[in-house]
């Protein structure tokens, strides 16, 4: 780090200390503004050009008590002057609004990190809540920090002691007093979230005028105060070309859903049920209505799904989003919609399970489920995102497979992904492959089940004049599609609908590995696992240990050139977010010895945590 020149827009003349990068969490109660607080100051770094990644973290109680452990709400990032691959293994700030948010929290924290704690919440029921028997703010328990004491609560209500608001909304603008300090103490400028304060809450301008009074009253604060000895600035980013914007995976998911319908001239339909955390990509599309796009809200999953396989059946792109919990329920719409052979993308974000399990936590359990999870024999091609941007790429790429090979897809994301946010590069449109869409109309020759050389069957919008035919649930004679108790084609159509999901496979791009192309180790992922595995292979490399990095898009078919690949290195590495279901899979399909690395706590992998498994294979450790 580095002392630049003092800064010459503050009351006090402070120096700045420059920094390639820094690690930001901000924490309190689920009803403090965490979240928005985050997402304010990640659009003030996006704004100054910095790569960066975010991690949302909610509570799963529903307005859980105020002050407890169990209801507190987390936002955290990384941004930097390089390439941002995730959120941060341990933040060098947190930022603490509440006890119980510095007691959930504080073991992540850098040894020396800052700790910014609104002593104003610091009263002794709620350190009574959060389980402490004195105030950690008093008692040297943090004395290994840079503790700064600031009653947030109590500047905000002198800020807005003429502002006419209540005492309670008062209260609530004290995540803004707290955003504009930061902001300060960062080097960014208020104009941007100023004006986006008065966009959020153009119809209540007296909220509008009380948080930007907060706001500024938090800037100011940095700037007069003179317990800021120095203020920060991470290091300017080298320019990139193009044009970016903030986006989460959910947002970049139902653009990449419009994006299909666009390209393919195609209206888009949602049929879906609200769950968490996948109920944003139904908030967005209902916003996108003006593109050809309608959405449904269904009383339940198993409507959602099944209004999705009506609106295909009549022409439609078809799109259903849910959990795992809502996925089980879609189970045997989704069989009968490999049955009728229609196009449909099923988008599982997923989360902690089983049952309702942690449902604001990431996990990627349900892997297994999208694989193999249906009765009889019902393939499925299955792919999955590796970051909120990739998620508009995955999006066309479900819709594709879906509409040329004539079947359901599914799509996995998960909460890290979904809420998640990232620098997102907007594509030239002009430049997007086309996505073609075709009917049948020609009542020549036709046959409801004849098959293209993909093995998809024709899609024939109903009323086609000549064209009539009927589907159902019932295995379907191999041609006319009527119903069929033939053992022998039953076998037949079961071969064939395997055939064309297992043909995939031949349209699957090479694979691309970072590092070495054969060698000691190789790490193979897929979703949210990306950013963690990709970072910890530059610090391997760093301390002289080359290892290769493969990430799997498609997850089913897997990548035909998989096989050899995996055969050109001794180890395998699978690190995942469940008990280690792709590490089965690979040992099912091609009989390697691939080890799996673990983790099932509601969180991301932390770069450290596979950096010391890379480390323990170099050193020739046990293969466990």
């Amino acid at each position: 780090m580095q002392v630049s020149e003092q800064r010459t827009d503050s009351a006090v003349r402070r120096p700045v200390e420059a920094l390639d990068s820094v690690v930001i969490r901000f924490v309190g109660d689920s009803g403090d503004g965490m979240q928005l607080t985050g997402t304010g100051f990640s659009m003030a770094v996006a704004k100054a050009g910095h790569d960066f990644a975010t991690h949302p973290d909610y509570p799963s109680e529903i307005r859980a008590p105020t002050g407890t452990l169990f209801g507190v709400s987390g936002y955290q990032i990384q941004y930097a002057t390089r390439q941002v691959h995730t959120s941060g293994d341990a933040p060098d700030v947190l930022v603490a609004m509440n006890p119980a948010a510095l007691k959930t929290n504080i073991s992540d924290v850098k040894h020396g990190g800052m700790i910014i704690a609104n002593t104003g919440a610091f009263n002794d029921a709620n350190l009574k809540k959060a389980g402490y028997q004195s105030n950690p703010l008093e008692d040297g328990s943090f004395d290994g920090y840079r503790l700064y004491q600031i009653d947030i609560s109590a500047l905000t209500t002198k800020a807005l002691a003429d502002s006419g608001l209540s005492k309670k909304d008062v209260g609530r603008c004290k995540n803004y007093f707290a955003l504009g300090l930061m902001l300060c103490l960062y080097g960014r400028p208020m104009e941007q979230e100023i004006a986006e304060i008065k966009e959020k809450f153009a119809r209540k301008p007296e909220f509008a005028d009380a948080n930007i009074l907060a706001l500024e009253a938090g800037y100011a604060y940095v700037d007069a105060t003179e317990m800021f000895v120095t203020t920060y600035q991470v290091r300017q980013s080298a320019p990139r070309p193009g044009k970016y914007r903030s986006i989460t995976g959910n947002q970049a998911a139902a653009l990449g859903f419009v994006a299909a319908s666009e390209l393919s001239g195609t209206p888009l339909f949602l049929g879906s049920y609200p769950i968490t955390p996948a109920t944003d990509i139904m908030h967005e599309l209902a916003a996108l209505k003006h593109f050809n796009v309608t959405t449904f809200q269904a009383e339940d999953e198993i409507a959602g799904i099944c209004s999705t396989i009506g609106a295909v059946y009549g022409g439609s792109l078809g799109l259903t989003t849910t959990s795992g919990p809502g996925m089980a329920l879609k189970t045997e719409a989704l069989g009968l919609a490999v049955m009728l052979e229609l196009p449909l993308v099923v988008v599982n974000v997923q989360r902690g399970g089983p049952s309702t399990g942690l449902p604001t936590k990431i996990e990627q359990s349900d892997l297994l489920q999208a694989v193999y999870g249906r009765n009889g024999e019902c393939p499925v091609p299955v792919i999955a995102a590796s970051s909120p941007a990739d998620c508009f790429d995955c999006a066309l790429e479900a819709m594709r497979i879906a509409v040329k090979y004539m079947t359901p897809v599914i799509l996995l994301s998960d909460g890290g992904i979904g809420n998640a946010a990232e620098p997102w590069l907007i594509p030239d449109v002009a430049k997007l492959a086309p996505l073609e869409v075709t009917y049948r109309t020609d009542p020549d020759g036709f046959q409801p089940y004849a098959r293209d050389e993909h093995l998809a069957r024709p899609w024939v919008v109903p009323g086609t004049k000549g064209m009539e035919h009927r589907l159902g649930g019932l295995e379907k004679d191999f041609l006319t599609g009527n119903i069929s108790h033939d053992p022998k084609n039953h076998e037949r159509m079961v071969n064939v609908r395997a055939a064309k999901v297992a043909g995939i496979a031949k349209e699957i791009p090479a694979s691309k590995i970072e590092g070495p192309a054969s060698g000691e180790l190789l790490i193979v992922g897929w979703g949210s696992t990306h950013g963690a595995i990709a970072q910890a292979r530059e610090q391997a490399a760093a301390q002289g240990i080359e290892v290769a990095h493969l990430h799997l898009r498609h997850l089913n078919p897997l990548p035909a050139d998989l096989k050899e690949i995996l055969g050109g290195y001794r180890t395998v590495l699978v690190p995942e977010l469940n008990l280690g279901q792709l590490s089965r899979l690979l040992r099912e399909r091609y009989l390697v010895d691939a080890l799996s690395l673990s983790k099932v706590q509601g969180k991301p992998f932390m770069v450290s945590e596979i950096v010391q498994r890379i480390v323990e294979l170099s050193k020739g450790e046990a293969h466990v």
